[in-house]
């Protein structure tokens, strides 16, 4: 259970540098490029912290593995 919660960390670290980054360099950019420059990141964020919930409860609830659904 430890290996999502490292990757998931790893990620938003990225992402958040990322944004960081992005905002450093927004010198001139116009205000909608800044948004969208930032909800990138953001979205991607909110999606990994949602799969590593959703990966959490398949490991509490037994299901290791997807492939006994098919």
């Amino acid at each position: 259970m430890i290996a999502p919660v490292i990757i998931t960390v790893l990620l938003l670290l990225y992402f958040v540098a990322f944004g960081a980054l992005w905002m450093a360099l927004e010198d001139g950019m116009p205000l909608i490029v800044t948004i969208m420059g930032l909800s990138i990141p953001a979205i991607c964020i909110v999606a990994s912290v949602y799969v590593l919930i959703e990966r959490i409860k398949e490991i509490r609830s037994g299901v290791e593995d997807d492939l006994d659904k098919y």
